[in-house]
């Protein structure tokens, strides 16, 4: 510290490469603004995964076991299903895109799961397993 009161200040400015953004876990699951590090990603996409399993077993339990008209219960079934495919569908394409930002790659980068057989493993391999740029790029900091 400088004991002259007549120097002007003088101030330890970070650079935005130095800083961190947290992102909250709403943050996380639901926006496609950011950027998560491997991590981040796996651990979000297995309690995704394994919450839906549990609301899937537990609805085929209700459903099934409790009614006695297997018709209506595979219908009942099904279009629960198929509304439980919308939180799970966008949870894994905000994830999928925060983890393409944070190889600083646009999140356009999701469409290669469409490409067979190579789509999904380039998927895998890139954005699961391959560290993402450690300072800010053109998607933002890094997160913690």
């Amino acid at each position: 510290m400088n004991t002259n009161i007549y120097a002007s200040p003088q101030a330890t400015l970070e650079h935005e490469s130095d800083t961190v953004t947290p992102l909250t876990l709403k943050q996380i699951l639901f926006s496609f603004r950011g950027r998560i590090g491997r991590k981040t990603f796996w651990l979000c996409l297995l309690a995704s995964t394994l919450i839906t399993w549990v609301i899937i077993a537990g609805l085929a339990f209700i459903t099934f076991a409790l009614s006695s008209d297997t018709g209506t219960s595979l219908y009942l079934y099904l279009s629960i299903m198929y509304l439980l495919c919308i939180p799970t569908g966008w949870i894994g394409l905000a994830l999928q895109a925060k983890r393409w930002h944070d190889r600083n790659k646009s999140a356009w980068w999701i469409l290669i799961m469409f490409v067979p057989v190579i789509g999904p493993l380039w998927m895998l391999i890139e954005a699961g397993f391959m560290a993402g740029s450690p300072a800010a790029n053109n998607y933002g900091p890094p997160s913690a």
